[in-house]
C-alpha cells in the first residue's frame, strides 16, 4: 500500500495535481482501496478465481488494475461531460445502433439483434483471459423476486454461448457445471456471466458477459468484427 493519498498512488511525480481530481474525488471505499494500491503490488486474478467468482456469484470480487481503474474512472467522467452519460456513448459510439427495438424474431436467432464487442475496461485478471460484452437489443428476463435470470432466459444463454463459442472449443477442454445462484454454463476455457443490476456501468441495453482463457486470437477477430477496446486507443 503506498503512503501517498489514493489519487496520487501509480501517478509519476512530475504529473501529480495539486488536488484531488474532481472524478475520484467521490470515489467509494472499495475503489479507493484499489486507487491506494500500487500497480507493483496488484495480484491479478487467475482464472480458477475467476471460475470461482463467477461460480459462487460474488461478481462484486472482480477489481481492475489500480492504474486501469484510474483511468476507466478518468474516461467515464470525460464521456458523461461529452455524451451526456455513458449510455449515450455505447449506443452511439460502441454500438452504432440507432433503434433499439429487437426483431419479432426468436432471442439470439436474428445477427442484427445482438454485437459482441471487448470490455473497453477489463477486470485485473490473467492476462491470457480475454473478456467480452454479447449487447442485445431484447430483454434478458429477470426473476424480480430472485434479482437473477429466469430459467428461460439462462436457458437461451447457454445454447448461444455453447453454439458460438463453446463449439470452438476443443472437446477435451470442455466441463459443464451450472451454478444454483446464475445458472452459469462454465467450459475450461469459456464462461459466462450477468452482472446484478447495482454493478451494471450501462443500465439500459441488455448485456451479459463472455471471458475466454488464452482463445485463438483470429477467432476473436472473427467474433468480434476486429473490435479493439477502448483501454488499447485511448491514453
Amino acid at each position: 500500500m503506498a503512503r501517498e493519498p489514493y489519487w496520487l498512488v501509480n501517478v509519476p511525480q512530475g504529473k501529480w495535481p495539486n488536488e484531488c481530481p474532481e472524478f475520484l474525488i467521490n470515489a467509494n471505499a472499495k475503489d479507493r482501496g484499489i486507487l491506494s494500491t500500487l500497480d507493483a503490488d496488484y495480484k491479478r486474478q487467475t482464472w480458477p478465481e475467476v471460475q470461482q467468482i463467477i461460480k459462487s456469484n460474488r461478481i462484486d470480487r472482480f477489481q481492475r488494475v489500480p492504474s486501469d481503474l484510474r483511468r476507466y474512472l478518468g474516461y467515464n467522467a470525460k464521456l458523461k461531460k461529452e455524451y451526456g452519460s455513458v449510455m449515450n456513448f455505447v449506443l452511439t459510439e460502441r454500438l452504432q445502433w440507432k433503434d433499439l427495438t429487437p426483431s419479432p424474431s426468436v432471442s439470439f436467432t436474428e445477427p442484427s439483434d445482438v454485437k459482441i464487442l471487448y470490455n473497453d475496461w477489463p477486470y485485473g485478471v490473467d492476462q491470457k483471459i480475454v473478456h467480452l460484452v454479447i449487447w442485445t437489443k431484447f430483454d434478458l428476463e429477470d426473476d424480480p423476486l430472485m434479482d437473477d435470470l429466469t430459467p428461460r432466459v439462462r436457458k437461451e444463454i447457454d445454447d448461444y454461448v455453447d453454439k458460438t463459442f463453446c463449439k470452438r472449443v476443443r472437446p477435451d477442454n470442455v466441463w459443464l457445471a451450472h451454478s444454483s445462484y446464475v445458472g452459469v454454463l462454465m467450459f475450461k476455457k469459456v464462461i459466462w456471466f450477468k452482472n446484478w443490476r447495482s454493478l451494471k456501468s450501462v443500465h439500459a441495453v441488455e448485456h451479459f458477459h463472455i471471458m475466454l482463457y488464452d482463445p485463438d486470437p483470429d477467432f476473436v477477430r472473427e467474433i468480434t468484427n476486429g473490435d479493439v477496446p477502448l483501454s488499447a486507443k485511448v491514453a
